[in-house]
């Protein structure tokens, strides 16, 4: 709000400023008295400086006050399952964010017509990681693995991604948890070799979506429901 007050203010001081000091010339000329042409010539100037001044104001204030996406509520967080807003939690974990590899997965998504609804960095913490590999701590790698996602050694790229089947089809993209068994063209086939360090995370249901994306995306405005101009062109069932 200030911001736009502050601008205002300074357009319509730089109008009155523009406009007053061409006018001036126009009514002074060596003998002390404007020609009609002259004063009409310069007037029109002077107007369209104002005119020009006022169109920047305008498009200042109308881009401040129309974001060209906005979010809303009109579906859950972790999306719908079983429809076109279904969502699933992708993570590219130390290794692949180490290796330069985000942008080939984000890639990879894209291309594939799903839609990106959340995107953050961050180097997770103890209590995050714990609660998001609650299922593994019984695990003897379970320490290690905590400590892999947490040392800040490289940070974590969390996603949330939309469109249909995106939970099956997201594991389907990554490959198998053990990258020897991964295929060819696969993110994990085509990156991995060790089961410690395979890039990547998918959630593997519609519930481990609905509790991964409530984790790491559960503050106000971090998921952002938006409207692809592609989505006639990638989902159809006619």
């Amino acid at each position: 709000m200030f911001a736009r007050s502050a601008a205002a203010t300074l357009f319509r001081q730089a109008s009155r400023r523009q406009s007053a000091a061409v006018v001036a010339r126009a009514m002074s000329t060596s003998s002390g008295r404007a020609s009609r042409s002259s004063y009409f010539a310069t007037f029109g100037k002077a107007a369209g400086a104002a005119a020009l001044v006022s169109f920047g104001f305008t498009m200042l204030t109308s881009k401040s006050q129309s974001p060209v996406v906005s979010a809303d509520n009109s579906i859950p967080v972790y999306g719908v399952p079983g429809t076109a807003q279904e969502r699933t939690f992708i993570a590219v974990k130390p290794d692949g964010v180490q290796r330069g590899l985000v942008s080939d997965i984000i890639g990879r998504f894209e291309r594939r017509g799903y839609k990106l609804v959340g995107l953050k960095l961050l180097v997770p913490s103890v209590g995050l990681a714990k609660e998001h590999y609650a299922d593994l701590s019984s695990k003897p790698f379970f320490a290690g693995l905590v400590d892999y996602m947490t040392n800040g050694k490289a940070p974590v790229i969390g996603m949330v991604w939309e469109g249909p089947s995106v939970i099956k089809q997201g594991r389907v993209m990554l490959g198998a948890t053990d990258p020897k068994a991964a295929g060819p063209g696969t993110i994990r086939g085509d990156y991995c070799l060790s089961i410690g360090r395979n890039i990547c995370h998918g959630s593997d249901s519609a519930e481990s979506a609905q509790k991964e994306i409530s984790l790491w995306f559960g503050g106000k405005g971090e998921i952002t429901n938006w409207t692809s101009n592609n989505a006639e062109w990638v989902i159809s069932d006619n």
